[in-house]
């Protein structure tokens, strides 16, 4: 069976972009993923797809860089795809603190360097594009958080992705452009970075449950955030662009826990009977009368977000989207994969 579209994925190794190729090789398309070039590899996430250059596959990878302009105009001339999904960016809001220019180079300008070479090489009609919003856009908005809401963002991670929001929204009515944003609130897997909150504590507490030993740090253990699983996500970012007209839309379970409450339902899991003890930065968590969690002050944020929660009526509606896991069932799969190393 011939493919019968390309796709264009930027960030393709991340998270996200190893589900969405997969997801869109089951679809029968013809899959370009762009990485970056590094001393290391970083590609065990598509390594499972992945064929020798030198045999015929529908999945491809190529270099690129979001932050060099000449790179993106040459790759979308070449690959001319049906759709482009922009899932590249530094996705740390921790780090973006550290790093502020650099994210604002990768993940607002690196946007604006695909509209504007979809533009140049006038391919408006023949590209749909997808952009990676991120709930941390609402920042201090109170929850629940939907289309309609105002954005708030409180960290330069999420300043920078407000800039690729709207700089999508001007180029779809400037230049006809189908180009959708997906606000997309958090969303895990077994193929999460090491240092995002869910894996890390997953990791960490199945380490613990196995050695018996082991201390795990976190910040600010009373945030809030609405989780779902990135095989469900991807799916949205595909149904946005097989619409008939270009839209935003609000991805989320519609449910919340707080970072505590995670930490207990995977406890709940382990069979690891926690209790705690203390307040503010010295609240412990105990498990046979040992510490296994702590509070370190390096990992609060200089400005938090408290509370995120996202409703989505309208992608439910339009889209006829619905996640189907829930938070269960996404910490079995995760607690799953640690123990099948």
């Amino acid at each position: 069976m011939i493919p019968k579209k390309k796709a264009l994925i930027f960030g393709v190794t991340g998270q996200d972009g190893a589900y969405l190729s997969k997801f869109l090789l089951k679809k029968n398309y013809y899959v370009f993923g762009v990485k970056r070039r590094s001393s290391s590899l970083n590609t065990q996430r598509v390594d499972d797809i992945y064929i020798d250059p030198h045999r015929k596959s529908k999945f491809k990878m190529i270099y690129g860089d979001l932050t060099d302009s000449l790179s993106v105009l040459n790759i979308i001339n070449k690959i001319r795809p049906n759709e482009i999904y922009n899932l590249g960016a530094q996705s740390h809001v921790k780090v973006s603190f550290e790093v502020p220019e650099y994210t604002a180079n990768v993940d607002a300008l690196g946007t604006l360097r695909i509209l504007d070479s979809i533009k140049t090489l006038k391919l408006q009609k023949k590209i749909k594009f997808y952009q990676a919003g991120t709930s941390e856009m609402f920042g201090a908005t109170k929850p629940p958080q939907n289309e309609k809401s105002n954005f708030y963002p409180r960290s330069p991670y999420a300043a920078a992705k407000l800039y690729a929001h709207w700089i999508t929204v001007n180029y779809r009515e400037s230049y006809n452009l189908f180009a959708c944003n997906g606000i997309l609130f958090n969303h895990e897997s077994p193929l999460r970075g090491e240092t995002f909150v869910t894996k890390k504590i997953v990791s960490a507490l199945c380490k613990i449950k196995k050695e018996k030993k082991g201390i795990l740090y976190l910040g600010n253990i009373y945030s809030k955030r609405d989780w779902g699983h990135a095989l469900d996500y991807v799916e949205a970012m595909w149904l946005m662009l097989q619409q008939k007209k270009p839209d935003d839309y609000v991805i989320a379970s519609g449910k919340q826990y707080s970072v505590k409450k995670f930490i207990e339902l995977v406890c709940e899991k382990l069979n690891i009977d926690i209790t705690w003890k203390g307040k503010g930065l010295k609240e412990i968590g105990y498990w046979e009368n040992k510490p296994i969690i702590k509070i370190d002050p390096k990992y609060f944020r200089p400005t938090e977000v408290d509370s995120l929660l996202g409703s989505s009526k309208k992608a439910k509606k339009i889209l006829k989207w619905k996640p189907k896991y829930n938070v269960n069932s996404l910490i079995k799969e995760m607690i799953d994969f640690e123990y099948s190393k």
